[in-house]
């Protein structure tokens, strides 16, 4: 599943940068997160994270590492996630760019793989359901870094 979006902040591009590559300040915004522990500071991390996709609800375990990181305009992701009988690998990436002064344009993509249990009972939800989490979650960041 492909999804990507862009969304214009009112806050300087390294405000952003900062705030996006935090990983306790990114926890926030992330909709079902549970817990989040940092394994290699500025590179991998652990999370928990609940998610529910109509009547079928999961707990995923999910290790995140950034792969590539050019600051503070782009940065690559990989997230592979584990829950009972299902499983989710995540390759996202975001571009910083400076439209003005103090203002940042985020465009960000994401592939998605869901398998297993999940991706067989909730794939005609999945699509919007991981998009309004999208919405949710970049709303929030914008929310954060402007305020």
């Amino acid at each position: 599943m492909h999804l990507e979006g862009t969304i214009e902040i009112a806050a300087p591009r390294q405000r952003v940068w900062d705030f996006l590559t935090d990983p306790q300040a990114v926890a926030r915004c992330a909709p079902g997160l549970e817990s989040i522990e940092v394994i290699e500071d500025g590179r991998r991390f652990k999370a928990v994270v609940s998610l529910g996709l109509g009547s079928i609800k999961s707990r995923f375990t999910v290790d995140v590492e950034w792969v590539e990181m050019s600051p503070p305009e782009r940065a690559v992701a990989r997230a592979h996630g584990t829950a009972s009988g299902s499983a989710a690998d995540v390759t996202a990436e975001m571009s910083l760019t400076e439209p003005a002064p103090s203002r940042t344009g985020l465009q960000w993509t994401a592939e998605v793989t869901i398998t297993g249990t999940i991706a067989s009972l909730a794939s005609r939800m999945m699509g919007g359901v991981t998009q309004k989490l999208s919405s949710q979650f970049f709303e929030c960041v914008r929310a954060s870094v402007e305020g």
